[in-house]
């Protein structure tokens, strides 16, 4: 850690070096309104991807070498102003003053509703949503997944424990689809996919998303996420929408910063380091570095365990336990044996954004960014008791195992941008690729017996993607303005699984005598993860082509009009094309409607084609030996579950947004996505089929499937307000989204469980209820912040909507069982409460350098409701549910940052 630690402080001083061995003239001023001085206003060189921002007093400096240049000021709810200016050899300074008027954000300029061109934010034909470089500053939270869950109403990610590498990497989510349903952009080139397959019950289930906390949040100039589809525009992935990172290009100014965290429950203990800076290269080029080091220590939020530990004669297992001191030996607190809450994490990332003119029409530009991430979680307890998974003469007490990842996060970008005669060429090739290695400690394979080691190296999951980009637009003088783009992608993928040591998988053979005397073999493989065997390594790889075309019209002065197409082909995959159509119609300059459809095919990803293995999983049940069978297994031949399909989509929205009486700024749409064939990972089968899983020792299989069609529809909404009180500025936000998800038709039952009459256990309804209502259904956040001399003032409150378990067996009242809680049979089906939670804090500008931030979230220590069957506690263990989330179970927490500008 230290070395970790040592390397962000030599990244800041490097900076620092860099940024002051420019030879350069001083071009500094004030920006300011009506009312005073503006903090935090933005000031950029046009075409220079040079920019800063003023101190608490408005003012700025920037250093820029001899020329003429265009320099423009922006503020947030503010009208941009550009000035010309000429820098002259051979002077010390030129001051530069900005006096701007009330305007909107809605007026910024964006570029994620079209592969050509930008517009703004109001004129967009499409529903697009912002996270400004000011929003992040305000966020109290570190990890990128966290600051979008509590800034973007239609976006989910809530922190899961005790599931497997899934601890390690949060799923996300937009308007309650899967997380493998966004498309994720960096600077408008596409993200690759984590490694990681989600298998546990979580989430997510059955896909494999974007690692958000991957990317470091220092590096972030401002976030575009487009809420409409996108896969005509963008690729398969786009169904439920795109989000767009665009990293910084800010040069002569560095950034350092510390904030430290702590719950109060006196544990999750983080801290953030982090340094940005830039510098300038030749007349217009730009090169942007970022180091960000994140720890985060573990949680615990779970109950004292009330079952038996040695034996199940409860007289004689309460004399061992109190002779071998069980509880004061297990290493937690009370008569706690596991760790429910959030696993530790250490970060370290670096990223680099750049941009070299070569010619005075041709730049080369060149990303990339890499993190390495170390997680540890835990699992369940192996009790003594259980000889099928414990060696007793290793394990007298039982254990609790340990997961250790090492996930290495990369990405590269290179490319080429030329304008001539009128034509804009983009070309640009990318590799990604994500590796996560599983280690396993304090465990043992019980299959070895006495033999066996306690630590295990049990495998690595590798994904890598390479994309080649050429985009062509030129803008045609027809109708008020018609441009015309065209271009193609070439992307190769491959998702490889390799094998763990031999003595995390092998089946050593020891058995031992259960109490009827008879002779059991123990269970292989290390325990809480089991290794990886060569039977089930793959190294599988496909191409995915597409080429696109899109006419972007300004058929009347009022009227725009956006016709996109996309067409795909590869192994297993469609031969077809995707379109989308929108349009805006502007009554004036304050109000506009905006409507689209986009129809889309999303292919089943080669984690979901190709991921096989064989593991223990606590279920609601028990632990099970659980088998996940890929599409080019017998197993899945057998089901009838090998011939995946394509997702295909349409998505409906329309809308509408505005300004009022230079105050207010408001949008409103309403979204209808239907899909067909929708990927999914199947119930846990578990009868009916004994002849093909007992040879494979396997109590349970799951499969993926085409099971289902959905449909979700819903709206997002905002509302905004700014205007001068007193000496201060008041700004507020509003913003909401309401989604509902609901399955259409029948589930799509194989054949073979029609004909074995098990159609209810192909797709369970706990599985119907992941789909539908594991996520909010509604979300609302609502932000003040108060700017007055040195200080700014927010306070945000966050509404959760209600989340819905269902459990499996539970469909009529005689499968419920006895809730210790009440006495009483009842349904092991819960919905949890919404939920507010309050974040507050409080910033001081020092001076024109230093400011410091303290606050707190969460305030009031908001808990998602406890579970309400005894049932479902694992006999005490488990307060809050780890099924489904709405938020994370830390409590509150309380922080101080602070921040130094150079």
């Amino acid at each position: 850690m230290l070395k970790k630690l040592s390397l962000t402080v030599f990244l800041a001083f490097l900076f620092i070096s860099i940024g002051l061995a420019q030879n350069t003239v001083k071009v500094h001023g004030n920006v300011s309104d009506q009312f005073g001085n503006l903090p935090g206003a933005r000031i950029f060189i046009e075409g220079e991807g040079v920019s800063t921002s003023t101190d608490i007093d408005g003012n700025y400096t920037i250093q820029m070498i001899p020329g003429d240049y265009i320099i423009t000021a922006s503020f947030t709810l503010y009208k941009t102003v550009s000035k010309t200016i000429s820098v002259i050899d051979g002077i010390e300074e030129l001051k530069v003053d900005f006096l701007l008027e009330t305007g909107f954000s809605v007026n910024q300029s964006v570029s994620i509703d079209s592969k050509s061109i930008n517009t703004s934010l109001f004129n967009a034909s499409s529903p697009i949503e912002v996270v400004t470089a000011q929003d992040i500053a305000n966020s109290s939270q570190y990890d990128l997944s966290q600051v979008l869950q509590y800034l973007v109403p239609s976006f989910h990610s809530a922190r899961q424990t005790i599931s497997d590498g899934t601890d390690h990497i949060d799923p996300a989510a937009l308007r309650g689809l899967g997380p493998d349903q966004i498309l994720v952009l960096i600077n408008g080139k596409r993200r690759h996919n984590s490694a990681l397959l989600h298998v546990n019950g979580t989430v997510g289930r059955g896909t494999a998303g974007i690692d958000f906390n991957a990317i470091p949040v220092t590096a972030i100039d401002k976030i575009e996420i487009l809420r409409d589809g996108g896969t005509a525009l963008y690729g398969s992935d786009a169904i439920a929408g795109v989000i767009n990172i665009i990293l910084k290009e800010d040069i002569n100014e560095t950034l350092v910063f510390a904030k430290n965290r702590i719950n109060t429950e006196g544990d999750g203990y983080t801290y953030v380091l982090g340094a940005n800076s830039g510098f300038k290269i030749g007349k217009k080029g730009f090169a942007n570095l970022t180091g960000e080091y994140r720890n985060r220590e573990s949680t615990n939020r779970s109950g004292n365990y009330t079952g038996t530990v040695y034996t199940d004669d409860v007289a004689l297992d309460d004399q061992l336990i109190e002779e071998n001191d069980f509880f004061g030996q297990t290493g937690f607190s009370d008569r706690r044996i596991i760790e429910a809450g959030n696993a530790a994490t250490e970060n370290l990332s670096i990223a680099l954004n750049s941009e070299i003119e070569i010619s005075d029409n041709t730049s080369f530009y060149l990303y990339g960014l890499r993190n390495s991430r170390i997680g540890k979680s835990r699992g369940f307890y192996r009790l003594p008791k259980d000889e099928l998974r414990v060696v007793s003469e290793l394990y007298p007490n039982g254990f609790s195992p340990q997961i250790v990842t090492n996930s290495i996060d990369n990405s590269l970008y290179a490319g080429f941008k030329k304008e001539r005669n009128g034509w804009s060429v983009d070309f640009s090739h990318g590799i990604g690729a994500n590796r996560i290695d599983f280690n396993i400690f304090n465990s043992n394979n019980a299959s070895l017996g006495v033999s066996s080691p306690r630590n295990f190296f049990a495998g690595t999951y590798r994904y890598t993607q390479h994309a080649t980009n050429l985009d062509i637009s030129k803008e045609m003088n027809w109708l008020n303005g018609v441009t015309v783009s065209f271009g193609g992608e070439l992307r190769r993928e491959n998702y490889t699984i390799l094998p763990g040591e031999e003595a995390s998988y092998i089946d050593g053979g020891v058995t031992y005598i259960n109490s009827d005397g008879e002779e059991i073999p123990r269970i292989s493989g290390s325990q809480v993860f089991p290794g990886i065997s060569p039977d089930n390594a793959i190294s599988r790889s496909r191409t995915l082509n597409s080429i696109f075309y899109q006419v972007d019209a300004k058929v009347t002065e009022k009227w725009f009009v956006k016709a996109a197409g996309r067409s795909m082909a590869g192994r297993n995959i469609f031969d077809g094309l995707i379109w989308k159509l929108s349009s805006r119609y502007n009554f004036n300059e304050n109000f506009g409607l905006r409507v689209g459809y986009n129809t889309g095919r999303r292919p089943p990803s080669l984690h979901q084609l190709f991921f096989q293995n064989i593991g223990t999983q606590f279920i609601s049940t028990g632990p099970a030996q659980i088998g996940t069978f890929n599409s080019e297994s017998e197993v899945a031949r057998a089901f009838g579950t090998h011939n995946i399909k394509p997702e295909s989509s349409t998505y409906f929205s329309a809308g509408f947004n505005g300004k009022i009486a230079d105050k207010f700024t408001f949008s409103f749409n309403y979204y209808d996505i239907k899909i067909k064939d929708r990927i999914v990972l199947s119930g846990r089968i578990s009868e009916g089929f004994d002849e093909i899983l007992d040879p494979l020792q396997v109590d349970i299989a799951q499969l993926f499937t085409n099971a289902l069609d959905s449909r979700t529809n819903g709206f997002d909404a905002t509302f905004g307000y700014q205007a001068s009180i007193g000496r201060g500025r008041l700004s507020t936000t509003l913003t909401g989204n309401i989604t509902e998800t609901k399955i259409r038709g029948d589930i799509n039952v194989p054949e073979p469980f029609v004909e074995a009459g098990l159609e209810d256990i192909f797709f369970s309804r706990e599985e119907i209820a992941r789909v539908v209502s594991s996520q909010p259904r509604s979300k609302f956040i609502s932000t003040f912040t108060y700017d007055i001399n040195k200080f700014r003032f927010l306070a945000r409150n966050t509404y959760f909507g209600t989340v819905l378990f269902i459990f499996p067996l539970d469909i009529t009242p005689d499968d419920f069982v006895i809730n210790d809680f009440t006495g009483l049979p009842q349904s092991r089906d819960q919905k949890f409460s919404s939920k507010i939670l309050t974040d507050i804090s409080v910033s001081y500008k020092l001076n024109n350098s230093i400011d410091f931030t303290i606050g707190g979230n969460n305030i009031f220590d908001i808990y998602p409701d406890k579970i309400n069957h005894s049932a479902l506690t694992g006999r005490g263990q488990f307060v809050y549910s780890r099924r489904v989330q709405q938020f994370n179970v830390n409590g509150a927490n309380y922080f101080i940052g602070f921040q130094a500008k150079f």
